[in-house]
């Protein structure tokens, strides 16, 4: 697993803050999505298509950070950051680990020269009819979707867990002794 350069210059220290966030919350969604498969976490029902399976769920926080930095590089009129669509949910399990990276260096590069003073304003409308400028763009992708994702994997990994470990005539106690 790569790590991401932090001797990479950027032009503003909001946006290299930002996306090495970014990178570091993707990588930690991951560990915890493995983990999820590992246990055969089963995801609660919902009418989101996103949460179908841990393997949908998964493409979907891939294929978001694909479209976010896309988004960014569109509205203000950079190159394409050529981030390849992610595998579809049956393969991708198999391919997560190379996907991510090819995606998170693709990540690091194309905002590199944006200045502070095109973070703020103006704002873009998003796909989903949200305006966003691209300091809350840079936000959202590396703070608020990995977060909600790997709190919800997080969870479900938890309860998992304990209905395994149940199952074996134990009881599940935090290690902190709580």
């Amino acid at each position: 697993m790569t790590m991401p350069s932090t001797a990479l210059a950027y032009r503003s220290r909001a946006v290299r803050a930002l996306v090495l966030l970014h990178d570091e919350h993707v990588r930690r969604f991951l560990v915890v999505w493995n983990q999820a498969q590992a246990a055969s976490v089963v995801l609660p029902k919902t009418d989101d298509p996103s949460y179908a399976s841990l393997e949908t769920l998964l493409r979907h926080v891939l294929g978001a950070a694909r479209g976010y930095m896309t988004w960014m590089c569109e509205v203000l009129e950079l190159p394409d950051p050529e981030i390849r669509i992610p595998p579809e949910p049956p393969v991708l399990p198999a391919e997560a680990d190379r996907y991510m990276e090819h995606m998170l260096e693709q990540w690091r590069t194309p905002l590199r020269d944006v200045g502070d003073d095109r973070l703020e304003t103006p704002e873009y409308p998003s796909e989903w009819q949200t305006r966003y400028s691209i300091d809350a763009m840079l936000e959202h992708a590396s703070i608020q979707q990995t977060q909600r994702y790997l709190n919800v994997t997080d969870e479900e990994l938890r309860k998992g867990l304990e209905v395994s470990w149940n199952n074996q005539g134990r009881a599940l106690r935090l290690a902190s002794g709580s």
